[in-house]
């Protein structure tokens, strides 16, 4: 009797052991075709757009319920589009050797779970955002969120691939990856549009395009190769790479002129001693693309573009990390601009 009750507890330990170890190993798939490198970007424009919209007195209480709502759509709605980016790309991505974790992760998941994942994302999102538009009585909010869902749809998947249109891609990346989740959140705490926060978010989207276009390059040789003509692929990485250098000085340029107004007129001056911050990531950045800028001209009139284009991926495979720290410069004066609000 006492060995069969250890054979059955050895057969259920090792049961749930194996149940586990499953589980384990799908989330862990998740997370890779997930694209968790991008995710704080996007969790920056919820800092973002919030900070610039609430105005004193604040009622912590009441921004609770809205603030977690709106987080979530932002979030889930980009977790939405960068797996339907997974799964559409899969045969674009698997010719490029720096994304072969991604491409396997979907195979081992499977396109068909992944799909399923996103329908369940979509129902969330789209619950989060309609009890999102009842609690501030504002049903333009739900109307927002269905053209972002549907733009970061059509932008990767067929018939319209709209990535593969260079100019509508342009205008569904801004829109998408900038002026829709800013103005999501922006909206869902005030209605008032002023000046200096247009002027900040013309820079952020002339910034946000600035670091788009490295991701093009890095992509330049897989997307001729299958035909998707980005911009980058029109126009060529010398003047591709260059125009990123032109787009996130001029963003730097704006952004920072809204803070320093913003700051300097009704609210604290001297919190303008944070504001290099800006400056210095975007130096930081600058210097890589101007690296990268010289390299796309080597290319250009080099006999050896074999080699060079290898240098070309190594260096534009970074963007994500450039991405990164250039948002996050204009997240913590964000946050800088939120304490400047609260402070008598």
């Amino acid at each position: 009797m006492t060995i069969l009750f250890l054979k059955f507890f050895k057969f259920v330990g090792l049961y749930y052991f194996k149940a586990n170890l499953a589980m384990f190993k799908t989330i862990r798939l998740l997370a890779v075709v997930s694209r968790p490198e991008f995710l704080p970007a996007m969790a920056s424009w919820f800092t973002i757009g919030f900070c610039w919209a609430v105005e004193p007195p604040l009622n912590f209480i009441e921004l609770v319920v809205p603030a977690v709502l709106s987080f979530a759509v932002i979030m889930l709605s980009a977790v939405v589009g960068l797996h339907v980016n997974t799964i559409f790309d899969h045969d674009l991505d698997s010719m490029d050797n720096r994304k072969k974790e991604l491409t396997q992760a979907l195979d081992r998941l499977g396109p068909s779970r992944l799909k399923s994942l996103v329908a369940v994302e979509l129902l969330f999102s789209f619950t989060f955002t309609f009890l999102l538009s009842l609690n501030q009585g504002k049903p333009a909010l739900l109307f927002m969120w269905m053209a972002g869902i549907f733009l970061g749809y059509v932008y990767s998947a067929p018939p319209l691939r709209l990535k593969s249109m260079p100019w509508l891609s342009l205008g569904t990346l801004l829109l998408v990856l900038c002026i829709f989740p800013v103005l999501f959140v922006f909206y869902t705490f005030t209605s008032e549009l002023a000046p200096l926060f247009l002027l900040f978010l013309a820079g952020q989207v002339l910034s946000v395009y600035g670091l788009i276009l490295p991701t093009e390059v890095r992509d330049y040789f897989e997307d001729s190769a299958m035909g998707i003509e980005t911009v980058t692929v029109r126009i060529g990485l010398v003047k591709a790479s260059f125009l990123s250098i032109i787009f996130l000085s001029v963003g730097g340029i704006l952004t920072g002129t809204a803070f320093f107004f913003r700051l300097a007129y009704g609210l604290q001056p001297m919190l303008n001693v944070f504001l290099p911050t800006i400056a210095v990531a975007d130096y930081i950045v600058l210097r890589k693309l101007k690296s990268l800028h010289s390299l796309s001209r080597e290319y250009a009139s080099s006999k050896d573009k074999s080699s060079r284009a290898q240098d070309i991926r190594k260096l534009a495979a970074h963007s994500p990390r450039w991405i990164i720290l250039a948002s996050q410069s204009a997240v913590f004066m964000s946050l800088i601009l939120l304490v400047g609000k609260l402070l008598p």
